[in-house]
């Protein structure tokens, strides 16, 4: 299906240089001289790398027809193995498509963007604010509440975050995982 760069928006696919790449981010440019254009950040959906590119306006992109689908993260082997709610199908998909295959949890379910042309995983979300366990951190002192001072914490996946100095462990909190930063503790 072919477009324009006027049709642009978050999370439009296209093909590019043979690639596949989804929109980040897109700014439609009219400067008082000269033609208008779009400048984009665009995320390369078979190696994961984000660039920014800038079309000039009105050029004809090629637009790929995409579904997502909600899969149930299982284990990791030489790839990262996901079943389908729906159907129980298991689907391999390798890091390099998984946003932040360090926050992942046996259970989880992530949203996979599939191209519906050769059904082909071509990326894998994980939930903006997931809920983890510290299961190490240095003791938190009585009062400091009030600071904005952080420390290192690990989480029950194994990866270290920044932590306020009045979590502790067992405490449960929850994770920006597009950012990998602390959001807030939760009350259990």
């Amino acid at each position: 299906m072919a477009t324009t760069t006027a049709d642009i928006s978050n999370g439009l696919c296209f093909k590019m240089d043979t690639h596949i790449y989804k929109v980040i981010e897109f700014l439609h440019v009219k400067p008082g001289k000269g033609p208008a254009f779009v400048r984009t950040k665009l995320k390369n959906l078979g190696n994961g790398k984000i660039i920014d590119h800038t079309f000039n306006s009105g050029v004809k992109i090629d637009v790929v027809r995409i579904e997502t689908r909600e899969y149930q993260y299982l284990y990791k082997d030489e790839a990262y193995n996901f079943m389908n709610l729906e159907d129980f199908e298991q689907i391999s998909i390798p890091e390099a498509l998984i946003n932040a295959p360090a926050f992942l949890k046996e259970g989880m379910k992530c949203i996979v963007l599939f191209n519906t042309e050769d059904e082909s995983p071509m990326s894998c979300d994980l939930p903006t604010l997931v809920e983890y366990e510290i299961t190490y951190t240095e003791p938190g002192i009585r009062g400091d509440t009030a600071t904005n001072t952080f420390k290192a914490a690990t989480i029950d996946v194994g990866v270290e975050i920044r932590v306020p100095l009045f979590i502790n462990t067992g405490d449960f909190v929850r994770v920006d995982t597009s950012t990998g930063l602390y959001h807030d503790r939760i009350k259990k």
